[in-house]
């Protein structure tokens, strides 16, 4: 049998695999997926984990649950040679070792932008996987506990501080939905004035949200203001170092929690460990039909697609390549499934074209935007369009009616309010069990 080898298990490949394994005829190919994590990630609902609207587990989607006909590799690909057919695996237990192929998809994604700036690596969290939005929530929630039994002052300030260092949609969001979080908590914690919460949103060019036109970004800049938020355009992050953030503009201020989203960056192993064709950016050359190469020179059994490819966009035109966010990945994924079929069994590949279905943000329970050509509905509207099309596009049914009870439970009930932050260190009740200090 044929082996399809997928670099990458998140929407692209996940979607590749779960489409490739429910069409491919008994004895035809095998699929292997390489991923270091044993989940798909629904990255859309990571600001809803921040505030609790969501749980953790139902923004993963298991891989070894819905593929089930696949075999899943818990490891990382860390060089591709295309020519030989061979990748090297690196597993999450062992050594490496070489793994044969005959189609490969690299599907690897992208990864958090970082700048040679000091303290954001010791002091910042990202917000691309579940595992952050869970520690940035129970983070923020300590901090409430702990701020509550100190007299006002630098400290209690510091823990009552937040910023997120970039404006686009994960950032933004991510914001919006962790302040709402934090304007409802303190409700609850008579010790704290509202007034000491300060939240920033740091954003390097002069607006947000790039994705949507300049009025309704302007809209939202007012919104989150309105509710307490500080936004500093056009402002970059000069240091970090020990919590104390400095900026371009001047503005300086103690924080427990930087939130890390400032864009996404070439996948190392894309960028220098292949002998794929990249671009200047680092990201895979493929061609409209997801092929790896040009409509001169395309490289045979090698196909892309996602956030680390470069998709020619033909809704757009221009030259331009499609964004890296969900709405491309996930169609990117089941055409890859779709033409892989095809060049098995002798058909023609069909061309990626994708025309935008609007983009949709939630800025806080309750709270939203949208914007489809032209068309723009703020507020709650926008909010449960929001809801609306993400417990739609979730992967399987399963998970959709999970996160619909989830959001009918906090429609009752409310938020729930409870740290798991020692949840990251389980060993110290055990080992400090039985102490006495003197």
């Amino acid at each position: 049998m044929r082996t399809i080898l997928v670099v990458g298990g998140g929407y692209a490949g996940f979607y590749a695999a779960w489409k490739l394994e429910k069409k491919l005829r008994h004895d035809e190919a095998r699929v292997i997926v390489v991923d270091p994590r044993p989940y798909m990630t629904y990255q859309p609902f990571l600001p809803e984990v921040l505030a609790g609207s969501v749980e953790a587990r139902h923004a993963a989607v298991s891989q070894r649950r819905h593929l089930k006909k696949t075999k899943i590799i818990s490891g990382s690909v860390v060089t591709i040679d295309h020519a030989r057919r061979l990748v090297t695996v690196r597993p999450t237990e062992g050594e490496e070792y070489p793994l044969a192929y005959d189609t490969i998809v690299v599907t690897a994604g992208a990864v958090t932008r970082k700048f040679a700036i000091p303290g954001v690596a010791e002091q910042a969290i990202g917000l691309k996987h579940v595992e952050e939005a869970v520690a940035i929530r129970d983070q923020l929630l300590t901090a409430f506990d702990r701020a509550s039994t100190l007299p006002p002052g630098p400290r209690r300030r510091r823990l009552l501080t937040v910023a997120f260092v970039g404006g686009g949609f994960s950032g933004v969001e991510g914001f919006g939905e962790l302040l709402s979080l934090a304007t409802t908590l303190v409700k609850a914690y008579p010790e704290l004035d509202p007034a000491e919460l300060s939240f920033h949103l740091v954003e390097a060019r002069g607006r947000i949200l790039p994705e949507v036109a300049d009025e309704p970004g302007r809209w939202v800049v007012r919104e989150l203001e309105r509710r307490g938020g500080q936004v500093h355009l056009n402002a970059q992050v000069m240091s970090a170092e020990d919590g104390h953030v400095v900026l371009s503009t001047g503005v300086e201020f103690d924080s427990d929690l930087i939130v890390w989203t400032a864009g996404n960056a070439a996948n190392p192993m894309v960028h220098n460990h292949t002998d794929l064709p990249i671009d200047a950016r680092g990201l895979l050359v493929v061609r409209a039909d997801l092929r790896v190469g040009t409509e001169d020179a395309p490289i045979p059994d090698a196909w892309g697609g996602g956030d680390d490819a470069a998709v020619p966009d033909l809704a757009l035109g221009n030259g331009a390549a499609t964004v890296p966010n969900a709405q491309h990945a996930v169609r990117q994924g089941k055409l890859l499934a779709r033409n892989i079929l095809a060049d098995l069994r002798g058909r023609p590949a069909k061309k990626y074209v994708h025309r935008s279905l609007g983009t949709v943000a939630t800025l806080g329970l309750g709270r939203g935007i949208f914007e489809w050509r032209g068309i723009v509905i703020k507020g709650l509207p926008a909010w449960l369009m929001h809801r609306g099309y993400h417990v739609l596009a979730v992967p399987s049914w399963e998970r959709k009616v999970r996160v619909l009870a989830i959001w009918l439970a906090a429609a009752f009930f409310g938020r729930d309010i409870v740290s798991l932050a020692s949840v990251q260190h389980p060993r110290q009740a055990f080992v400090t069990a039985g102490e006495t200090k003197h």
